[in-house]
C-alpha cells in the first residue's frame, strides 16, 4: 500500500515531480484586494506576476485552515499512512493548522497514521526533503524509519536566499520606505538564511547583483565542506537563466551528485519578488 506524501503551499515542487510520485498538495491562500485565490489551483504563476505588476500593495497570504487539512487527510485511504512536510511553523500557522486537522480526523478515525513534520524551511528546502523521502521510499524503507530520518534531515537542512529587489519587502511592510529607497539607490542586495528555529534572518547586505550571487555560492562552503554525493535544490522567481548559471557555478565549485531546479510558486514569490533565489542542501 505504501504511504501518502503531502506538502502545503509553502513548498515549491516541479509539476512533473508531483505527478510522478503522487504528492498531494494542500494550497495556501493569496488575497489580492478582496479576491482570494488558492495558490497553484486557481492562480498560476504567470497570472500571479501579472497581478503583482498591477498592484501597489503586496497581496496577503494566509494558511490553509484546519478544515482544509482535515478534508485533505480524509481523502487518503484510511489504511494508508500519511507523511506531511509542513512549512516552517515560525513563519506561518500552516503547521499548527495541519496538526489541528489531523486531530479532527483522528477523533473520527483513531486508527489513522498521520505524521506531520515542521520542516523549519520553505520552498526548495521542502523540495529537498521531499526528494529525500522519495529516495528512501523507492528503496522500500519502512515508513517510521523514513519519518525519523527526515526529522534528522530537517536539523541538517540549510536554506539560503538571495533577493534581487527589496520592492516586495517594502510593500509588505518588512522594510520601511526610507531604508528601502536607500537600498535601491545603493543597489543593495540582501542575502538571507533560514535560522535553526525556522525564521528568516539577513546574513549580508551586498552591493551589486554579481557580487551578491558570488557570495551566495561562496556561503555554501561555509555550511558544508563538500556536496559530493548530495543533492542541492534551487528555486527561482521568474529568472530561470540566472538560476541555471548559479547552479552551474555551484556544480563547478562543489560537485554535488544532483542539482534540482524549480520555479517558485506564488506564496514564496510574494515575499521574494522577481529575481529571487532560494538554495537548499544538507550540511555535513
Amino acid at each position: 500500500m505504501g504511504f501518502q506524501i503531502m506538502v502545503d503551499g509553502g513548498a515549491d515542487l516541479p509539476k512533473e515531480f508531483v505527478e510522478k510520485f503522487n504528492i498531494k498538495i494542500v494550497p495556501l491562500n493569496i488575497h489580492f484586494d478582496d479576491q482570494e485565490y488558492k495558490a497553484g489551483l486557481d492562480l498560476d504563476i504567470n497570472e500571479f506576476y501579472e497581478k503583482m505588476a498591477r498592484t501597489e500593495e503586496l497581496p496577503k497570504t494566509s494558511a490553509s485552515s484546519p478544515n482544509d487539512f482535515y478534508h485533505a487527510f480524509k481523502e487518503v485511504d484510511a489504511d494508508k499512512p500519511i507523511l506531511m512536510l509542513a512549512l516552517t511553523k515560525n513563519l506561518s500557522a500552516t503547521y499548527q493548522n495541519a496538526v489541528l486537522g489531523k486531530e479532527m480526523l483522528l477523533d473520527e478515525e483513531p486508527e489513522r497514521t498521520i505524521e506531520i513534520i515542521n520542516t523549519k524551511t520553505a520552498s526548495s528546502g521542502i523540495y529537498l526533503l521531499a526528494n529525500e523521502v522519495i529516495k528512501m521510499k523507492l528503496q522500500n524503507t519502512e515508513f517510521q524509519d523514513i519519518v525519523e530520518q527526515i526529522k534528522r534531515d530537517v536539523e541538517k537542512t540549510t536554506t539560503l536566499f538571495s533577493l534581487k529587489t527589496v520592492e516586495n519587502l517594502i510593500k509588505g511592510g518588512r522594510l520601511d520606505k526610507m531604508r528601502g529607497a536607500i537600498a535601491k539607490t545603493l543597489n543593495i542586495k540582501l542575502l538571507m538564511k533560514a535560522s535553526e528555529e525556522g525564521t528568516i534572518e539577513v546574513t549580508e547586505k551586498v552591493r551589486g547583483e554579481k557580487k551578491a550571487l558570488r557570495r551566495l555560492v561562496e556561503q555554501i562552503g561555509e555550511y558544508s565542506k563538500s556536496l559530493e554525493g548530495k543533492t542541492i535544490t534551487l528555486a527561482h522567481s521568474n529568472c530561470e537563466e540566472k538560476a541555471k548559471k548559479v547552479l552551474a557555478s555551484i556544480k563547478e565549485t562543489y560537485n554535488p551528485k544532483e542539482e534540482l531546479l524549480v520555479e517558485m510558486g506564488p506564496l514564496i514569490a510574494t515575499h521574494a519578488g522577481e529575481g529571487g533565489l532560494v538554495i537548499s542542501f544538507l550540511e555535513d
